[in-house]
């Protein structure tokens, strides 16, 4: 869009007002990693096994190890079944002691957990175990639809205001990341965590930094994603002292009250120049000079472009980025390693990668990094396959996918006219659709542990050789209409 990046030029492309901007955006860009990182977390398992305590009625001095050799049958390996119990019978200790009990029942009255780890998690609150354990992924499940459905409502609402419908979404996001702790039951935690991801996803899609221009405009994506891993180490920290999954939950979405003061942002200028808000554009950018209105884009022109219609064919196709990254993430604990080690090295190890992509998208183009940390990523987690226990590759492949995904954030905005914004809207559900799969795909893995793998890295790896299509945008102006992207 060249008139308005001559106007930034003029008042300073990337300046302190922009600076202020985008770490003001950032803050509420955390909320969504710690609700989603903490899933390691408050949905962590427990060993447990079935709730006994029948048999104290009947000898109330029975020793511990007593009553679960007498009430619970055990595992081939000697470990205590988890999911059954003896069934309960009227007889005394000595007739138990003497024949013991042979019929077993799936858990009458409940589990008893190990708290060494936690103390509670959602598992051991709303009790997810056995038949109920599937229930896990579809909470997961739900909360990642509610950020595609929120990136679908929340995009038209863009048309009454960025700044309307950005803070629209984060009272929603506020009041319900909050309440996700005092859940009484699973179903209401299943509906929370629909809204919450709901608000974020209306937040994602609406709070794009559009002041900053071309020499810095990878800038606001690579940064949003080092907040992205800068969340995942404070969460390792919390989930680290606090074992009680509704103290964490409060303490990691309080923050968010902050956001009252979010009507102070600005609107963004380039939607109202877009709009022919030239006034009101003209007050924000402090330029006394009347901007031309720009005509918007149709989904029509999209599909009529066979340069869009590629570009956005392979983007979309990108959703295995996110598949890939989510499925690792919810796998944290199947590593090797102590879960909150490895949670806080995935996300130490994300920071300087972040930060190297500010200059590698530069260096490089944004086409050629985008390739070659797909293919790294996707042969990377592939190789687990071969190497399971190996926490370096799940975390190198880890961290080349994400550098991937922090690419893909600047590649998708530079891709597509302005006056299409309804593509980067569509190019921007895929990750959602990639991210709605993981647990569904993880789940898989009961049957055998590395179909998850296998899918994802083999589905990246796929995104990284269509990658090759797309064009180079590295330095270029961003184009106002479909036509002129035909021409380049």
């Amino acid at each position: 869009m060249a008139d308005f990046s001559e106007i930034l030029l003029v008042i300073g492309d990337f300046g302190l007002f922009q600076k202020l901007l985008l770490v003001a955006l950032c803050f509420p860009a955390m909320m969504m990693p710690f609700q989603n990182y903490s899933l390691i977390f408050t949905h962590a398992g427990f060993t447990r096994h079935c709730n006994t305590d029948w048999i104290l009625k009947v000898s109330p001095n029975l020793t511990r190890e007593e009553q679960l050799n007498l009430t619970v049958p055990r595992k081939p390996d000697g470990s205590l079944q988890s999911c059954e119990m003896f069934m309960p019978v009227d007889w005394d200790i000595e007739d138990i002691r003497q024949h013991g009990l042979n019929q077993t029942t799936s858990c009458l009255h409940g589990w008893q957990f190990d708290t060494s780890v936690f103390k509670t998690t959602v598992v051991s609150d709303f009790e997810l175990v056995c038949d109920r354990a599937s229930f896990l992924g579809i909470a997961q499940t739900i909360g990642l639809s509610g950020i595609l459905f929120g990136s679908l409502i929340f995009g038209p609402l863009a048309k009454l205001g960025r700044k309307r419908a950005t803070q629209i979404s984060l009272i929603i996001m506020a009041v319900f990341t909050l309440t996700t702790g005092f859940a009484p039951t699973f179903y209401g935690y299943l509906m929370i965590q629909f809204i919450v991801g709901f608000s974020y996803g209306g937040y994602r899609v609406n709070s794009l930094i559009l002041w900053i221009g071309v020499t810095k405009r990878s800038l606001p994506s690579c940064i949003s994603q080092v907040v992205n891993s800068l969340a995942q180490c404070i969460v390792a920290g919390v989930g680290y002292a606090i074992r009680d999954w509704r103290t964490v939950q409060l303490i990691l979405t309080s923050p968010l009250l902050l956001v009252l003061f979010y009507v102070l942002i600005p609107e963004s200028a380039r939607w109202l120049h877009d709009c022919g808000e030239t006034e009101e554009a003209e007050k924000l950018i402090r330029k006394a000079a009347a901007v031309n209105k720009r005509p918007r884009g149709e989904i029509k022109d999209l599909i009529a472009s066979p340069h869009l219609r590629k570009s956005l064919l392979v983007i979309s196709f990108a959703f295995s980025l996110n598949l890939s990254y989510s499925c690792l993430t919810l796998n944290v604990g199947n590593f090797g390693l102590d879960i909150f080690l490895t949670q806080l090295i995935f996300g130490l190890t994300e920071i300087p990668g972040h930060i190297l992509c500010i200059w590698l998208v530069e260096i490089m183009g944004r086409k050629h990094s985008f390739t070659v940390t797909i293919l790294i990523g996707a042969t990377l987690c592939l190789l687990i396959v071969a190497v399971p226990l190996i926490t370096a590759l799940a975390t190198s492949g880890r961290v080349c996918t994400t550098w991937a995904v922090t690419i893909c954030t600047v590649y998708v905005q530079e891709l597509f006219p302005t006056s299409l914004q309804a593509a980067t809207g569509l190019a921007s559900i895929a990750p959602r659709v990639g991210g709605l799969l993981s647990p569904m795909l993880n789940l898989l893995g009961m049957y055998y542990s590395n179909i998850p793998i296998l899918v994802f890295g083999g589905l990246t790896l796929v995104s990284g050789i269509l990658s090759c299509l797309l064009p180079e945008t590295r330095g270029k102006d961003l184009p106002d209409h479909s036509e002129e992207m035909d021409r380049r």
